[in-house]
């Protein structure tokens, strides 16, 4: 087995990864077969991570697509053991601490197609500035959801329970037309 104390930390892998997009985004300009040996060996590596997964068992897949830069690689090579559904949730749950901090929560609610739908609740009547309802709050349960699931197209924000108006009630409009008939007039 591999020493792991030779294993890039992080955000050395995370530096990488942004110089990748950089030289990847010149090479789809640049003429000749340098995109195309990128794609074959984009596919011959999805190839290999997808003969892995055969042959680990559901402990190993687990530990795999747990690993933040081995979970992204699964995605991408569209490998990966769980549900874009399941790795959504897994993804609000994790920053759902953080929202809580802020004075609102946020609540997995599901998937409608292709759409995540979270509830993310501003919480004691703060308004939407505490947190639960804030842009930045959105746009960051947007970037992490979109992140592990990208299959996913958006992330839509629901209502929550406590927060909805209750919807007005329905009088139909004969009984406001009719007048009552007076007594005597009987």
């Amino acid at each position: 087995m591999a020493d792991t104390a030779q294993r890039l930390p992080d955000p050395a892998v995370e530096a990488r990864l942004a110089r990748l997009d950089e030289v990847l985004a010149g090479l789809e300009s640049a003429p000749g077969p340098a995109l195309e040996a990128v794609r074959l060996l984009t596919e011959v590596y999805g190839e290999a991570l997808a003969r892995v997964l055969d042959h680990a068992d559901e402990g190993l897949r687990e530990r795999l697509a747990g690993d933040e830069l081995l979970g992204h690689l699964l995605v991408l090579h569209d490998v990966h053991p769980e549900s874009p559904e399941r790795r959504a949730a897994r993804a609000v749950e994790k920053l759902r601490p953080a929202v809580r901090e802020r004075g609102g929560d946020l609540e997995w609610a599901g998937v409608d197609g292709r759409v995540a739908r979270v509830r993310l609740s501003s919480g004691g009547g703060c308004g939407s500035g505490c947190g639960g309802g804030s842009s930045e709050v959105t746009e960051a349960v947007r970037a992490a959801v979109l992140a592990v699931a990208p299959e996913l197209t958006s992330v839509e924000t629901v209502p929550d329970a406590a927060e909805r108006k209750p919807a007005p009630a329905f009088v139909p409009l004969s009984t406001i037309k009719r007048r009552a008939v007076p007594e005597e007039a009987r």
